[in-house]
């Protein structure tokens, strides 16, 4: 064995140690999912947080979009699933509009209707939606009313999303989209777990997990 496979070996183990109580197949993967920097409270009490952190720009996150959506609508009922986008900082992409973009559908109820609408807008029409304008722009297209979107878009409810959001992607420390968090506690993705297959069914065994903790 190899040094590079020694390490890899003793980091597996390690894994497995720290998450005993896994399932065997799971256990195979150690390494397949990541512990969160800072442990993240429950959004409801007795119920099992999961949560996907994603940025309407990657076409991973694109790509992955029609299978996690099937998934979590057959999750149990003790599990609570939200989508996260996020906001890198940076001068050159507009995640934070991107992110005012979601929640500004979600406060005005219109998150079913435009979602996937977002997603084919910036991916299949090519349109980079890199300024509040276009956005604005985008809205009035899809059938909502520019003045009143552009108002919850500047709104403090929107602000405090936001707000929250950052908070909780840092503390689950993901260096990436589309990642899935579990429970405040756990995140796994299909570049850490080998593909998206893997990522759920790797997010899977952790809900079980902790349904069992």
């Amino acid at each position: 064995m190899k040094r590079r496979e020694l390490i890899q070996s003793a980091v597996a183990l390690s894994v497995m140690g720290a998450f005993g109580g896994l399932s065997p197949a799971l256990a195979q993967d150690a390494g397949a999912f990541r512990k969160a920097r800072r442990e993240v409270p429950r959004s409801t009490p007795g119920k099992i947080d999961v949560v996907e952190f994603f940025w309407y720009g990657c076409i991973h996150c694109y790509n992955f979009e029609p299978k996690v959506n099937a998934w979590h609508k057959k999750l149990p009922s003790d599990v609570v699933f939200t989508k996260i986008p996020i906001a890198y900082q940076s001068q050159r992409v507009n995640f934070q509009g991107h992110q005012r973009l979601y929640y500004t559908l979600e406060t005005m109820g219109k998150l079913d209707m435009a979602h996937s609408k977002v997603f084919e807008a910036m991916h299949k029409d090519k349109k980079q939606l890199a300024n509040d304008e276009q956005i604005f722009d985008f809205a009035e297209s899809i059938g909502l009313k520019r003045e009143e979107f552009a108002n919850v878009f500047k709104s403090f409810g929107v602000n405090a999303k936001c707000a929250q959001a950052k908070t909780i992607f840092e503390a689950y420390g993901a260096d990436g989209v589309p990642t899935l968090g579990i429970d405040g506690k756990f995140f796994t993705s299909a570049s850490i777990a080998g593909s998206e297959d893997n990522a759920i069914r790797v997010a899977e065994a952790l809900i079980r997990r902790q349904r069992q903790a």
